[in-house]
Formats: structure tokens, C-alpha cells, sequence
């Protein structure tokens, strides 16, 4: 046969697992051949003179041992058959499993090892049909697993590994800031743009762009916040500053709501913990504690791998937008052509950036007060 005839008859005939009556069937059989094989070889031992018992009693242990671990595989094999959530792939280990310990109990028992052929059971190749038929039930099973994992995450694949990425992120960092839950409702106070400094204190108020009363909010935390570049102010023409995350305080508030573990209990501990991190950068005491005091900034690197994952929801909402972008700047509806316009959703229900400016007016650093 010419080679690239044998190339061609490779193609139409992949290697591919067996069905899971083969698996079942010579998993059994590989267990009835161990057995078989253990049972010779306590024959063996009752029959031999005692010259020749130890040396056959050894042999019957090491195949009995083998013929268990075969009986137990192929019994596995049954269990995971009745297991409609048990992959195929286990299956196919239990089998093999099976024919092995059976080898190997023929092997120690003396006798021919009949259990070596099972293994070609286990190892046929394919027709054309059948590998066509394989990967149609592959593909229809990653679907059926694509649409139950977006079903519940409501994201993509892609969105799904990022924001496992940023889990991990947040496991590694978020104990770094120094934070405790109460830094935590503050930055999300910040982040429903109520959050305001005046006379000293620092507010939430009951509406937007009314500045005067609502909830108070710690002023220490409030400042410790600012002074590390969390938050930014905005000031107003009455001499209010408006607080709002940063970049990087949207970051930490982002990673903090994923590992709320590495938040501190109190902010005596939240204090400890920062001390340990600056105690070998200075060798006075007062130095030492000062530097304690202050929130250190995010890592650079968590800023710069952190990136916000879009749902299924946000990214239909975006083409909508779009679409209706393109219908405008193309003239829109033209009566005569009858041209349907496309469906639009509202702008607020886009995804929001991972920082926005409250108004605009001029940012002040670094102090409120």
C-alpha cells in the first residue's frame, strides 16, 4: 500500500475508547481470570511437598493479592456504569485496571497470561462512522456543559476564567491592604457616588447631589482611605467634596468583595498586620508605627492583571447599543424603504467603567480638611 494510502486509512481509523458494555464486559472477565489464577495456585500449595510450600504459598498470596484488586476494579466498573454522571473515561481506567492485575495474578501464579489479550478489547480502532459519531457526542457534550455553566455564571467561557483569575488575585492581595469590612462599606459608599466630606465628616447622603445630612461614615477610615489614593474628591461650588473610588480603589473594592476572608476582624489586627509589613523598612519605632498607620497602595501588579468580567447580559445590551449607534449614523428609519429599526436597550444598562467621575469639577489632592 502506497504511504499516503496508509496515511489516508489512519485518519478514518483513530484509536478511540470502547463502549461501556466492552469496558463492563472484559473488566469482568479479567476478574474471573485472576480468581482463576489465585484458585491454581492454592491448589498448588495443597498439593506440594513441604520442601516446595513456602515458595508456593508466597506465590498463592502475591496472585490472591492481584485477583482482589481485580475483583474490586472490575466491581467499581459496575458502580460507575449505573452512575450517569461518572465520565466514560473512568470507565475505561477500571477496565484496564482490571486486565493489569489479572496479568499480573496469572504471572505470579505461573500460569499463561490469556488476560494480556483483553487488552486489544480496550484498544480498537475506530470506523469512519463511529470517530464521526465520537466527536458529535464530544462537541453535543461540551455544548450541554457550555450552556449550564452560563446558565449559572451568566458569563463565557472567557469571562468565567477571568474572573476565576481575579479570585486568585484577590486571595493573594486582599490581606495585604490592610483592610477590615468597615473600610469596605466605605468604598462602597463611595461607589453609589453619595459619599461627601463637609465641616469635617464624612456623610452619605440620602440623595444625589443633595449635600447635607444622610449617614454618617467613619471619619477615620474615611480619611486613611483618601490619604492612600482610594478615593478621590471632587470638590463642589459650596465647598463640599464629593468622594468616589479611584482606579485602584475600584480595584481593591472589586478584590475585597471576592476574598472577604483576607479582610482583618477589627482594625487592631488590621493595624498588626500593616506594622508587620513596615517594620523592616525602618529602624526607628516611631517611623515604624507611623508608617503602620497609613493603608499601603494596591500592588501594581494586581492592577495591572485585574481585569472585570462582562456578562452574557452586559455583552447583548452592548451590541444593542451599538446596533442602534450604527441605524443613527447611517440616517436612520427611511419611510419609503421601509427599513425596520433595530431594538434598542438603554444606555444605563451598559456595563460600568471601573471608575467615573461624580462631576466635573476640579480633582483635589491630597487632603480633606
Amino acid at each position: 500500500m502506497p504511504e499516503n494510502a496508509c496515511a489516508a486509512h489512519r485518519q478514518v481509523a483513530p484509536a478511540g475508547d470502547p463502549s461501556p458494555r466492552t469496558c463492563l464486559q472484559v473488566a469482568r472477565h479479567a476478574a474471573i481470570l485472576a480468581v482463576t489464577a489465585a484458585d491454581d495456585a492454592m491448589t498448588a500449595v495443597c498439593r506440594s511437598r513441604s520442601g516446595a510450600a513456602a515458595r508456593l504459598e508466597a506465590v498463592m498470596h502475591a496472585a490472591h493479592k492481584e485477583a482482589v484488586e481485580a475483583e474490586g476494579y472490575a466491581d467499581r466498573a459496575e458502580r460507575y456504569a449505573d452512575d450517569r454522571d461518572m465520565p466514560g473515561s473512568a470507565l475505561l481506567y477500571c477496565a484496564r485496571e482490571a486486565v493489569d492485575h489479572a496479568v499480573r495474578a496469572q504471572l505470579a501464579a505461573g500460569v499463561e497470561t490469556t488476560a494480556a489479550d483483553l487488552r486489544a478489547e480496550l484498544e480498537r480502532t475506530l470506523t469512519a462512522a463511529e470517530y464521526a459519531e465520537q466527536e458529535s457526542a464530544r462537541r453535543r457534550e461540551e455544548a450541554q456543559q457550555e450552556a449550564k455553566e452560563r446558565a449559572t455564571t451568566g458569563m463565557d467561557r472567557e469571562n468565567r476564567d477571568r474572573a476565576a483569575m481575579n479570585r486568585h488575585l484577590a486571595e493573594g492581595h486582599v490581606a495585604e491592604l490592610g483592610w477590615t469590612a468597615g473600610h469596605v462599606r466605605v468604598m462602597e459608599a463611595a461607589e453609589t457616588g453619595r459619599l461627601y466630606w463637609r465641616d469635617g465628616r464624612a456623610r452619605q447622603a440620602a440623595r444625589h447631589g443633595v449635600w447635607g445630612g444622610g449617614r454618617r461614615i467613619s471619619r477615620e477610615r474615611t480619611q486613611a482611605l483618601f490619604a492612600a489614593r482610594f478615593l478621590v474628591a471632587v470638590r463642589q461650588d459650596d465647598g463640599t467634596r464629593v468622594l468616589a473610588p479611584s482606579p485602584m480603589g475600584q480595584i481593591a473594592l472589586e478584590l475585597a468583595r471576592l476574598h472577604p476572608a483576607g479582610l482583618h476582624a477589627s482594625d487592631q489586627a488590621a493595624y498588626e498586620s500593616r506594622f508587620a509589613q513596615v517594620r523592616r523598612r525602618y529602624k526607628r519605632r516611631d517611623d515604624q508605627k507611623a508608617a503602620a498607620r497609613c493603608l499601603p497602595p494596591l500592588d501594581s501588579s494586581a492592577q495591572r492583571l485585574y481585569r472585570r468580567p462582562v456578562t452574557l447580559a452586559e455583552q447583548e445590551a452592548r451590541a444593542e447599543r451599538e446596533a442602534a449607534d450604527r441605524w443613527e449614523d447611517e440616517g436612520g428609519h427611511c419611510p419609503d424603504a421601509g427599513t425596520p429599526r433595530p431594538g434598542t436597550a438603554p444606555v444605563e444598562s451598559t456595563p460600568a467603567p471601573i471608575s467615573r467621575p461624580v462631576h466635573r469639577h476640579r480633582v483635589v489632592q491630597p487632603t480633606l480638611w
